[in-house]
C-alpha cells in the first residue's frame, strides 16, 4: 500500500511540477506550485518525516506561494513581451535542467541503498518531530538559543530602521487619532442667505 501511495504521489509531483513551467497563465503556475509542494509533503509523511513535511506546507505553501499568487496577480504584467524575452535564455534553461536531472540521477543511484538502510526518521522516539525537538532542546539547545537571539535583534533593528524620524514623511499620531473629541472632527458653520461657505 505504501509503494502504491508513493508512486501516486510521485506522479502528482512531477505532473504538477510540469504544469508550473508549461501553463500559461502565471496565476495557474503558481497554483500548480502549491500543489507541488502538498504533494512532496505527502511523500515527506510517507517517509517519517513529518516535521519537514509540516514546515514545507507552512513555510512554502503558506507564505512564499502565497506570496508569488499576490505578487502575479496585484502586478499588471506584460506576459506577451515578458515571453518575447525569455526565447533567447532557453539553451541556458535546457543546460540547467539538464544538470538538475543528472543531479538527481546519481543522487537515487548511488544513496538509495545506503539510505534506505541507514536512515531512521525517528530515532529513540515516537515521532519525527519528537526527536528533533529531543537534539535541539538538549544537545543544540545554546544554538538554538543563540539563532532565536540574532532573530529578534534583526527583527528589532528592522522596526527601529523603519521608525527613525525623517521630516519630509507624515506619520500617524495615535494618541491624537484615538483622544479626539467629537467638536475636533467637523465645524458647524452659518452661513447667511445667498452667500455661500
Amino acid at each position: 500500500m505504501a509503494v502504491f501511495a508513493f508512486y501516486l504521489i510521485a506522479a502528482v509531483v512531477l505532473v504538477s511540477a510540469l504544469s508550473v513551467i508549461m501553463a500559461r497563465n502565471p496565476v495557474h503556475s503558481v497554483l500548480w506550485l502549491i500543489l507541488a509542494f502538498f504533494s512532496s509533503a505527502g511523500l515527506l509523511v510517507l517517509i517519517g518525516a513529518e516535521f519537514l513535511a509540516m514546515l514545507l506546507v507552512v513555510v512554502y505553501v503558506g507564505a512564499v506561494a502565497v506570496l508569488f499568487l499576490f505578487v502575479v496577480m496585484m502586478l499588471d504584467v506584460d506576459f506577451v513581451e515578458l515571453k518575447r524575452g525569455t526565447l533567447r535564455y532557453w539553451p541556458f534553461a535546457v543546460l540547467v535542467g539538464i544538470v538538475f536531472a543528472a543531479e538527481i540521477v546519481l543522487a537515487s543511484v548511488v544513496g538509495t541503498s545506503e539510505m534506505t538502510t541507514n536512515f531512521d526518521a525517528s530515532p529513540g522516539a515516537e515521532t519525527n518531530a519528537e526527536a528533533i525537538g529531543q537534539v535541539m532542546y538538549t544537545q543544540y539547545l545554546l544554538l538554538f538559543q543563540m539563532a532565536g537571539v540574532i532573530l529578534l535583534v534583526a527583527m528589532v533593528g528592522a522596526i527601529v530602521l523603519t521608525l527613525r524620524h525623517r521630516p519630509e514623511t507624515k506619520r500617524q499620531n495615535i494618541a491624537k487619532q484615538t483622544s479626539r473629541r467629537r467638536s475636533d472632527a467637523y465645524e458647524l458653520k452659518d452661513p447667511k442667505p445667498g452667500q455661500g461657505i
